[in-house]
């Protein structure tokens, strides 16, 4: 068991190999991921209340309130999930921050909740599509309608608010807590044997469990997990498997369907394995990860590469330029990894984390803050075309970022995970703790028998390959640092106050063990050089192209660099690098002319306007 002390959080388990630590533990202070926090928190959080504001979501719950509905009401079925999305960033953010009572985002926070708060019926039901007079009553529709889903993104908005502000009294925990209770007693074990179409509840119950000590909040989201399979459902024309409702979770031999469904089952179901200590249930998951991730995952760590019904394809149907790797796939993805990192400490995971978050979740928000990704091509054959920033985009279109989308789940998601990304960071057992993601950063923790561990990271990561770590408080514990899987190569150095010691050290990780004294350094060194991958020759889609990666960091070439549509370009020759930056020879197709041609991170594509782009580039 872990200790008692609760991090400020997304995960908290209460058993496992590792246990993370919080925001009130680990803080970015600068770097890549620390840029794009400072603009998630000025720039996106604005942004996303305002459309929820003018898209008319927010105010949903106002008409609720006011007892005018279904007159005026506004978005999909599944709008208000997107109200709960932004509540937990910005309880995140507040938590990140350490925002005060008179802070400009509590004072947000508190007068969205009053809102929220006044929509409730007495009963504790909560959902501004149904239920009333002139609306379908409540539970007729867990095919589509999404209730028990935007239930879900509740539990985890007050989740944030317990882990950041346990003594709050805007009302969201109370809120959140006569929503559970309902959910249990309509679905419980004696109550509807039914599950919703999307998954999400099953993660929101799980972990509120955890946080407010309630096991029957846990016990009914595995009755959740336990029901898929049984096609309760019905029959939709992509097949049951959209909903993960063909085989039970158990069975399942790889993730399939609608990718940010699955992911969220996944988790919601790993959150129940382990509290359960279900080995065979984790087993189970364990084994559909390693195939998913085998067979069913791009490059970059997105997912799903059917359009028409945002899913998984069979095993190696790969192809980029029908990629829809949603980016809240790539989220789902994250919170998979995690939860299984956290339960087994394997470093593999956290690879894949690390490729998601750069290659995926980076990529949705341009860098502004006010745009965004919701699907994520590898292969843009036609010039994007600009968005109007007044306008509301339809979800699915792989041209440039869009401000909104009619389906706009992936801002909040987005906002959310960077307001929390420092939990992500790093991890400790009994012995010491364990560093997963590089970035510029803090250490403050206690070890379960007091001792306390402080140390400061700082990295040019991942333009430089170089992690230093010092430590700042006199201490015996056991540093654990991931080395990637494409780390060969990688060295580490530690420097005390008696002398230098180097050694080579192979991917996976990599731990030193010592009483370490203030000012002793151990530094990571990773080899970052450009490098040609191939795909593997199952993936029929990319035959004969390969792409460049340096670090955790997938490389695109596009056509305001190549001067001509990338349909153009073949492969010439090795990857150069100036500066970090990565150049690749390239020929034309039509003149045969060849010239080193520089490629953007693929994160950064589509940031200079209208262009065609690819990431798999031909040999011949």
């Amino acid at each position: 068991m872990f200790d008692t002390t609760t991090p400020a959080a997304p995960v908290v388990p209460t058993r496992g190999r590792l246990r993370p630590l919080g925001l009130d533990e680990v803080s970015i202070t600068g770097g890549f991921w620390g840029e794009r926090q400072a603009v998630n928190g000025s720039a996106t959080l604005a942004h996303i209340e305002s459309r929820l504001e003018s898209e008319g979501w927010l105010p949903n719950f106002d008409l609720a309130a006011a007892g005018s509905l279904p007159a005026g009401r506004r978005g999909r079925e599944f709008s208000d999930s997107e109200i709960y999305k932004y509540l937990e960033a910005l309880a995140w953010e507040i938590g990140r921050t350490d925002a005060g009572a008179d802070d400009d985002l509590e004072r947000r926070f508190r007068r969205i909740v009053e809102r929220v708060g006044a929509a409730q019926e007495p009963d504790g039901y909560l959902d501004t599509m149904f239920g009333r007079a002139g609306q379908d009553e409540r539970w007729t529709a867990l095919q589509w309608g999404h209730e028990l889903y935007c239930l879900g993104h509740l539990f985890q908005a007050a989740v944030a608010r317990i882990r950041t502000r346990p003594e709050a009294d805007d009302g969201l925990i109370d809120i959140a807590r006569r929503a559970a209770d309902l959910v249990c007693r309509e679905f419980g074990a004696d109550g509807r044997d039914a599950i919703c179409g999307h998954s999400e509840v099953e993660v929101g119950l799980a972990e509120l469990g955890r946080a407010l000590g309630e096991r029957r909040y846990i016990d009914q989201a595995a009755l959740f997990v336990e029901r898929h399979g049984r096609g309760s459902l019905g029959e939709i024309e992509w097949g049951r498997s959209y909903f993960q409702d063909d085989v039970s979770v158990r069975d399942a031999e790889a993730l399939r369907g609608h990718a940010v469904r699955a992911n969220y089952l996944a988790s919601g179901a790993t959150d129940v394995a382990v509290e359960r200590d279900d080995a065979a249930l984790l087993d189970a998951l364990r084994g559909q990860w390693d195939r998913t991730v085998e067979r069913r995952t791009y490059v970059t760590g997105g997912q799903g590469s059917h359009h028409q019904d945002e899913a998984f394809g069979d095993d190696w149907e790969l192809p980029p330029d029908r990629a829809y790797s949603e980016t809240c796939a790539g989220i789902g993805s994250v919170m998979f990894s995690w939860r299984l990192l956290l339960a087994t400490g394997e470093a593999q995971y956290a690879d894949l984390i690390e490729r998601t978050l750069f290659n995926v979740v980076a990529t949705s928000p341009g860098s502004d803050g006010r745009s965004f990704f919701y699907a994520n091509t590898l292969h843009q054959r036609t010039p994007g075309i600009p968005a109007d920033p007044d306008a509301t985009s339809p979800r699915a279109s792989s041209s440039l970022r869009a401000p909104w989308f009619e389906v706009s789940c992936c801002p909040p998601n987005v906002a959310r995970t960077f307001a929390s990304l420092a939990a992500y960071v790093a991890t400790a057992d009994d012995d010491g703790v364990q560093l997963h993601q590089y970035a510029p950063a803090q250490v403050r923790t206690s070890l379960p028998d007091g001792r306390a561990v402080a140390f400061d990271v700082a990295t040019g990561y991942p333009v430089d390959g170089t992690i230093r770590i010092t430590v700042v408080e006199d201490a015996e514990f056991v540093l654990t640092l991931r080395v990637p899987s494409w780390a060969s190569g990688a060295a580490l150095r530690v420097t005390t106050g008696a002398g230098v010691s180097e050694e080579p050290v192979l991917p996976g990780t990599v731990a030193v063990e010592r009483a370490f004294r203030v000012g002793d350094v151990v530094e990571l060194v990773l080899p970052l050089v450009a490098r040609v991958s191939t795909p593997d020759p199952m993936i029929d889609a990319v035959r004969g192209c390969v792409v460049v990666e340096r670090g955790p960091e997938v490389w695109a070439l596009e056509s305001v660099d190549f001067g001509a549509d990338v349909a153009e370009a073949v492969v010439a020759g090795d990857p150069v690098e100036v500066e970090g930056r990565v150049a690749l020879p390239l020929r034309r197709r039509s003149s045969g002319d060849v010239a080193t041609v520089p490629l953007v991170p693929y994160h950064d594509w589509a940031q200079r306007g209208p262009s065609t782009m690819r990431v798999w580039v031909p040999t011949v």
